[in-house]
């Protein structure tokens, strides 16, 4: 039987816990709005704002990586990451699209050249962190670049992918059932998977609403931007699952790293910039 005592001690622990929880999940929604109204305000404003804010992502991703990669110590070869990156951002924000894709190819082995010459560990690893920023940074900064229409599309390409993380949530937290990738991310379910593609294209449908757009190629382009961001977010708890971390940092409040956050979007911007290339999907809102 137990004391008073211990009824009274378990009841302040309950409530601790909730309130720990409460604590966590208004920092995680604070810190998301933030983010949000940044990013937003930065993707309809573009000029400088746009591209410096994606330099300050790539920069603080860059120190990340070479951090998660170099057993938690920052090196010589997170320098010349973060160097790589702000050059991809440059030449991409100066309309020298091709040239920022070379800087960046070239950008890795170089990295991987100052790596182990540093003596760093895992110096393939810190050189794939090249391409892992560079490739989306280029692509989001390319995207933007057409005007207003670049404008929505990088506006669709972020509200697809927040929708796909918030029904996939949602979803997976109310109906649960199988498993997706229990090894890599094992709170990740089925049924969420699926929740967050219909969340996304329920934000398209909305989106060729009022672009007056032909829905059909839109609906399947978000169907697989929303799969690229899902593998995004699967790839990210792969690599840290690899490396034995739970969070990339923790310089953003409830959220971990900026790689934590951004994860889906490193694969979904790539993704839609070879569909435009193509000319799928988002060709029918011209």
């Amino acid at each position: 039987m137990q004391s008073g005592n211990s009824i009274g001690v378990n009841g302040v622990t309950a409530r601790a816990v909730v309130d720990r929880k409460s604590g966590e999940l208004h920092r995680r929604l604070l810190s998301a709005a933030v983010l949000a109204a940044l990013a937003l305000a930065a993707v309809y404003w573009g000029g400088l704002y746009y591209p410096l804010l994606i330099l300050a992502f790539a920069l603080v991703m860059a120190w990340e990586w070479d951090r998660l990669c170099g057993e938690g110590a920052f090196g010589l070869s997170g320098a010349a990451l973060m160097l790589v990156a702000a050059a991809v951002v440059y030449m991409a924000a100066t309309g020298h699209h091709l040239v920022a894709l070379a800087v960046n190819l070239c950008g890795a082995l170089f990295v991987l050249a100052v790596a182990r010459l540093a003596g760093r560990p895992n110096p393939t690893w810190i050189a794939l962190g090249a391409l892992y920023i560079g490739v989306p940074v280029l692509a989001l900064v390319w995207l933007r670049g057409d005007g207003a229409f670049g404008r929505d599309v990088v506006l669709w390409l972020f509200a697809v992918v927040w929708a796909t993380e918030i029904g996939a949530y949602a979803c997976g937290r109310l109906i649960g059932g199988p498993r997706l990738a229990p090894r890599i991310s094992p709170k990740k379910t089925w049924a969420g998977a699926v929740g967050g593609i219909l969340a996304a294209v329920l934000v398209s449908v909305a989106a060729a609403e009022v672009a007056a757009a032909e829905p059909k190629g839109l609906l399947l382009f978000a169907v697989l931007v929303s799969g690229a961001a899902q593998g995004g977010d699967l790839l990210e708890s792969a690599v840290k699952r690899h490396f034995g971390v739970k969070d990339m940092s923790r310089v953003i409040p409830g959220h971990g790293g900026v790689f934590d956050r951004v994860d889906g979007v490193l694969i979904a911007a790539p993704v839609t910039a070879l569909v435009w290339l193509a000319g799928g999907g988002i060709a029918s809102w011209r």
